[in-house]
């Protein structure tokens, strides 16, 4: 055989086919193949019989049978069956999973692509972490969950596009800049003034030496007229930062941007080289600063105004988020005449639509979820379509080390970094753990199986199977592309034809996660490709002398290493020769 066919568009185009032959118009009927969980319900089944059967009134037994008397003769189709009320089951010569490994090995890389997404242009926008301290584990989840998902979308017919939302405008920059000047002032000698309120890691004392060490005292001012309004703030410790932050502008003048630009360039450097470390590389790192530079934030207002969108009360101006289902309206402008944050965040979907993407996905923490009917509803209001805005909600990964959780407070600089994490699991299983559930269920990260090397470590798992078979190919020592013409009739056995089961069925999870956001399919495809591998691996000798046999199973095996390959590169994960 020497055309690829496709198994289940090729099922579908029958059954269609024999439904308008035997019952005439099918309007608003689909012909969904399914794959059956039992081995003796075959390896297809259609329930097209059943649906009909409501839409004509008719016996569902008697529709199946009308229907397989019409079904065409195929090359892939052994028999077929009528099941319960009008399952139509479909049970296939091996030839039909044969056919897959010449197919694999022609096609190698791009094995398991697709046209889903027609060419559309998507911004994947992910992490977006503010730069106020190092990435921790949580923050992780979502750089796996956004740099995977953006590489099954690519492998899927989307033009993707990979970007991190940089908050480098408002307040909690200036508690950064405050805190590295605090500590700064502390090696200046002054009393320590340092609010528990303010970021308590090590790397703000850091950032404070390196600035004393390259211009000494040169930013030091005493602490006095600092503490001499303290206690007016007592028992309101926002209050008393924000005092701070405005009495470090007054003192610093001229100097404030510089503590500004210090601390956020030293933090926004340690993240993009952290992720970079893990794998996870960005397209464009857009600055929320810059629209205010812009003015498309004041922009935005306007077209809101001018849409009768906006209203003033208490010196504020309101968004009316309430009109589209948010629980109560929001402030874009207070009474100060500052931007909110909101504000800015309606401005950069704004832009992110002006740029010309014709979908939108924001990965954002599920503390979020009452976020999203304000944005959408924003868009709305400025007369653009809430639809093309898409949120993936991301549970944070819940970290325990020796069966105790660990805690993740930026502020209290009581976390775990994603550093660490890395350094002590290894890249690879923190990726694959990462995307191990579904982004939106709860996750907890066990450092110990991450650790392991046995076969209860899925990762471990399946890149073992990969380096089985490079081990058999280094061994064989033949060249793999003659085993493009292997003589694949011979993969008849059990463990073979469940094997190639399984590859043929990594294309359609492919499109499954492109279609529902969820690369952990991709996690769990490989785990039972890996299985199979493993079963097969063991069951079978592959350096044999009949070298006809020899070469179709070292044709399925390469195949499977192709697949095995292509899945762990879109997840992140390195495929191993030797472990």
């Amino acid at each position: 055989m020497t055309t690829y066919i496709d198994i289940e568009n090729h099922l579908s185009a029958l059954l269609g086919y024999a439904v308008r032959e035997s019952v005439g118009q099918t309007d608003g009927i689909s012909i969904e193949i399914e794959r059956p969980r039992e081995a003796s319900h075959g390896d297809y089944a259609c329930n097209v019989a059943m649906k009909l059967a409501r839409a004509l009134r008719a016996n569902p037994r008697q529709l199946a049978q009308q229907i397989l008397a019409a079904l065409p003769a195929s090359p892939l189709i052994a028999r077929t069956e009528i099941a319960g009320a009008g399952f139509i089951n479909i049970f296939l010569h091996a030839a039909a999973w044969q056919q897959l490994v010449p197919h694999i090995l022609g096609l190698t890389s791009t094995f398991g692509h697709n046209t889903l997404g027609q060419n559309r242009s998507v911004l994947v926008e992910f992490v977006s972490a503010n730069p106020t301290g190092p990435l921790h584990v949580g923050h992780g989840r979502g750089a796996a969950y956004g740099a995977s998902l953006a590489n099954v979308l690519a492998a899927s017919g989307y033009r993707v596009s990979r970007e991190y939302y940089v908050n480098d405008a408002g307040r909690q920059m200036d508690i950064l800049a405050l805190s590295t000047w605090l500590r700064y002032l502390e090696q200046c000698g002054e009393p320590s003034i340092f609010p528990g309120n303010a970021y308590q890691g090590d790397y703000v004392r850091h950032m404070a030496n390196a600035i004393f060490n390259q211009h000494g005292d040169r930013y030091c001012h005493p602490t006095a007229a600092l503490t001499a309004q303290a206690p007016a703030f007592a028992d309101e410790p926002d209050a008393h930062l924000d005092y701070l932050i405005s009495e470090a502008k007054r003192i610093l003048a001229n100097d404030y941007p510089y503590f500004h630009a210090f601390a956020l360039n030293e933090q926004l450097a340690d993240c993009r080289n952290d992720l970079n470390e893990f794998g996870v590389v960005f397209d464009e790192w857009f600055s929320e600063q810059s629209l205010y530079d812009s003015g498309i934030v004041q922009r935005t207002l306007d077209v809101l105004e001018a849409n009768g969108q906006l209203y003033e009360q208490d010196g504020a101006r309101w968004f009316r988020s309430t009109r589209y289902g948010d629980e109560k309206d929001r402030v874009v402008q207070r009474e100060n005449g500052l931007f909110t944050y909101f504000a800015s965040d309606i401005a950069y979907h704004l832009n992110k639509l002006e740029r010309g993407f014709d979908e939108l996905i924001d990965i954002w923490g599920a503390d979020h979820h009452g976020y999203i009917p304000r944005v959408k509803g924003a868009l709305e209001a400025m007369g653009r379509n809430p639809d093309q805005l898409i949120i993936a909600l991301v549970q944070f990964a819940v970290l325990y080390r020796n069966g105790q959780k660990a805690a993740m407070s930026t502020r209290s600089g009581e976390f775990v970094t994603l550093r660490e994490l890395r350094a002590e699991v290894g890249n690879d299983a923190a990726r694959f753990f990462y995307v191990l559930r579904k982004s939106d269920q709860h996750l907890d990260f066990d450092l110990d199986l991450a650790k392991s090397r046995s076969n209860e470590n899925p990762v471990y798992y399946i890149q073992y199977a990969h380096a089985r078979i490079c081990r058999v190919l280094t061994q064989w020592g033949g060249d793999t592309q003659t085993l493009a013409d292997a003589d694949v009739t011979r993969l008849d056995s059990p463990s073979e034809i469940d094997l190639l089961r399984q590859l043929t069925n990594y294309p359609a999870v492919v499109a499954a996660a492109a279609r529902e956001l969820s690369p952990h399919l991709i996690a769990y495809a490989l785990k039972d490709i890996a299985a199979a591998l493993h079963t097969y691996y063991n069951a079978e000798q592959f350096l044999i002398e009949d070298i006809v046999l020899r070469h179709a199973r070292l044709a399925l095996i390469s195949a499977t290493r192709i697949v095995l390959n292509n899945g762990l590169t879109m997840l992140g994960i390195s495929s191993p020769e030797q472990m």
